[in-house]
């Protein structure tokens, strides 16, 4: 990999090549992740939606999912305050409602299984805020992230080429 050169004349590291275009490749399993990605997201809050996305895509260091989930809450009108502070949410909780505060630990719990399970009392705080329905869609928008960040992150998927919107 060479270095290369931005308008300004500064030197910056050159894009790593991707390893495989796994949806070139597995085409149908690309279709069943966008069809299971549109099924998920049915009857949350797109705010919330982006938030989970992006915070999982971070834990996971998937910078393509950072990029493309970022870009689209940003265009959906999100915070650039809230975005930023989402990988402190913790320590920035009066950025964030109960209910996102709930969504966000249950991500990372889904999303960092290193107890083997989520603990009780995060699953009971988002069974506080979502009805049920509400919740399994929110545990399938969970899985979906954690499924794509696989494939963006083994496949080194490239961030900073995506348009807001565009694979929608």
């Amino acid at each position: 990999m060479t270095t290369h050169l931005d308008e300004t004349g500064r030197t910056y590291a050159a894009e790593q090549p991707a390893r495989l275009d796994w949806a070139k490749h597995a085409p149908e399993v690309y279709k069943a992740m966008v069809r299971l990605d549109i099924a998920a997201r049915q009857g949350l809050d797109h705010t919330l939606y982006e938030l989970v996305k992006i915070r999982a895509s971070q834990i996971n260091h998937c910078a393509f999912c950072i990029d493309m989930h970022t870009k689209d809450a940003l265009a959906a009108g999100e915070r650039v305050e809230r975005i930023v502070q989402l990988s402190a949410w913790e320590e920035s909780r009066h950025f964030y409602t109960d209910k996102e505060i709930a969504a966000l630990e249950l991500t990372e719990a889904v999303t960092v299984l290193t107890d083997g399970f989520v603990p009780d009392a995060v699953y009971e705080n988002a069974a506080r805020h979502f009805e049920e329905a509400e919740l399994a869609q929110l545990l399938a928008a969970i899985t979906t992230i954690n499924a794509w960040n696989r494939f963006g992150v083994t496949c080194r998927m490239a961030p900073g080429h995506y348009q807001p919107g565009q694979y929608k």
